[in-house]
């Protein structure tokens, strides 16, 4: 057996024999063309360097004020190759959309389409400035305000505000804008309520705005409780926060009597609209009382998470919070030229709580969104949803016959399917489940979440999976799930075939290592 070198990594060949699989033992640690791959420290040296420079001259002046370094910065040297190689390697342990079926529920991992990549890297929007001339940029703020026009036409809403940079910063800008019209009111009032199947990032938005935050349970049935929700209702609630569809894949169908309940007593809806991507073209959250909803550009419409820099996340507005809305936000005034709104106003008309970014957007993101809408159309929005919801009722009919599916008889789940942990044997859990997945050669589902369901299991195919890519995960799943229905122990240790065997995710958390430190000897 090979030792492990001096960081303390085993070659892939070995940990296999450890687990049980068979196999050659190799001396370098690769498997065939999935190569081992050390750190860099453990590649270069200090000491060396893969580029001449010419040496500072006598009497060169600093030309940092006295920042200049004084120490050693202890980075390695590497030669070209060696760069280019081992972020290559890396790159073949990553896995991603370009890979295969990226099964995470809740967080929508659909393909995002070459074509809106081309456009995102035009010149004028891949290198346009956020302190540049507005006259010079009226392209970028025609190609904001059109998908503005788009936002509020697909959600029947009459405002949004374009800045929030993500979804659970579009969750914060709602609900100050909630605490800015209650303020307004003469009481902010003290309560949010958050239903058990709301995402969870719902509680944590109410309480970092300075609200209590009240849980509503949920039926049987998985969804929010009505009757529970009217006994809490009164003059201290300041609004409610539903997922629609909500985390156990299914939609809220007493949402309007819901929202109809709040408003009666004062308050507002704040819908998370991360699951937009279920009901886009179909429903419109206006119509269904909402007052504000984020909506994840990256999860309905397509464009990467983050994609080189902050993500995106639009925040819709009802005619009653309008008026509080966020600066910046464009404008096209009397001449028709459109121009970014800076300044505060306190009239009557914009009553805005502030400011919650420096700068308007994030530019990639808009001009991606806006592509994916224009080369699918309504129509094409439409089918989006439709086939996100056939393919997630799709996974849930082929499997609920082997894992427990708690709320198959809810009637058709939305665009996820949710399953539980019932009846695997040997003390084998969720967990070892999803690190079998990694041996089949997928991405694990979202687990333990949404908390409602016992070692809940989430799957969300997204529109863009083709029924046989979607039938060949079934097969590894369920062969996977009759592995552990079965008690096999092996599960315990899986994976057995990924770069790296199952780490201590406890010790990773709590004493994680972060920095280099050069090993003694």
């Amino acid at each position: 057996m090979n030792a492990p070198n001096k960081s303390g990594w085993k070659p892939a060949m070995e940990a296999a024999e450890e687990g049980g699989v068979r196999g050659p033992v190799t001396t370098t640690g690769n498997r065939a063309l999935m190569l081992e791959e050390p750190l860099l420290f453990e590649i270069g040296h200090a000491e060396t360097t893969g580029v001449d420079l010419p040496p500072i001259g006598e009497g060169t002046s600093p030309r940092l004020g006295g920042f200049e370094r004084s120490d050693p910065i202890g980075l390695v040297g590497l030669t070209e190759p060696e760069t280019v190689r081992h972020y290559t390697r890396l790159s073949r342990q990553n896995y991603g959309i370009d890979l295969g079926f990226f099964p995470l529920g809740s967080c929508t991992m659909k393909h995002n389409p070459r074509l809106n990549e081309k456009l995102a890297r035009l010149p004028g929007f891949a290198d346009i400035h956020p302190l540049a001339p507005q006259s010079s940029v009226q392209g970028a703020l025609e190609v904001i305000d059109e998908l503005a026009t788009w936002l509020k036409t697909l959600t029947g809403m009459p405002a949004v505000a374009m800045s929030p940079k993500a979804g659970a910063h579009g969750e914060l800008c709602g609900i100050l804008a909630i605490r800015a019209a209650h303020t307004a009111a003469g009481n902010p009032r003290e309560v949010v309520l958050v239903p058990e199947s709301a995402h969870g990032t719902n509680p944590a938005t109410a309480a970092f705005a300075g609200y209590k935050v009240d849980n509503i349970p949920a039926t049987p049935e998985g969804r929010v409780d009505v009757e529970a929700l009217k006994a809490r209702l009164g003059p201290d609630v300041a609004a409610v926060m539903i997922t629609n569809p909500n985390t156990c894949g299914l939609f809220e169908t007493d949402f309007r009597t819901i929202a109809d309940a709040v408003h009666e007593v004062g308050g507002y809806v704040y819908c998370d609209g991360a699951n937009f991507n279920a009901i886009v073209g179909r429903v419109r959250p206006g119509d269904l009382g909402v007052d504000a909803m984020h909506i994840n550009l990256h999860k309905t419409f397509s464009t990467p998470h983050g994609g080189g820099g902050p993500g995106s996340g639009p925040v819709v507005f009802s005619e009653a919070l309008a008026p509080f809305a966020p600066l910046p936000y464009v404008e096209k005034d009397a001449t028709g030229e459109l121009h970014i709104v800076e300044e505060e106003n306190t009239d009557e008309e914009h009553q805005t709580f502030g400011r919650m970014t420096v700068f308007h957007g994030q530019m990639g993101m808009f001009t991606r969104a806006l592509t994916y809408m224009l080369s699918h159309g309504a129509d094409g929005l439409k089918q989006v949803a439709e086939d996100a919801v056939l393919n997630a009722n799709y996974i849930l009919r082929s499997l609920e016959d082997i894992l427990h599916a708690p709320f198959a008889d809810s009637g058709p789940c939305m665009h996820e399917a949710l399953f539980g942990d019932k009846d695997f044997g040997g003390g084998l859990s969720t967990l070892d489940l999803a690190k079998g997945l990694i041996d089949e050669g997928y991405h694990p589902m979202t687990v333990y979440f949404p908390l409602v369901v016992h070692g809940a299991m989430l799957v969300e195919p997204t529109e863009t999976e083709s029924k046989a890519s979607i039938d060949q995960f079934i097969t590894a799943f369920r062969s996977v799930t009759e592995r552990a229905l079965a008690g096999d122990e092996s599960l315990k240790q899986a994976p057995y075939y990924a770069p790296r065997r199952r780490l201590d995710e406890t010790a990773a958390a709590r004493k994680p290592r972060l920095t280099w430190e050069t090993p003694e000897g």
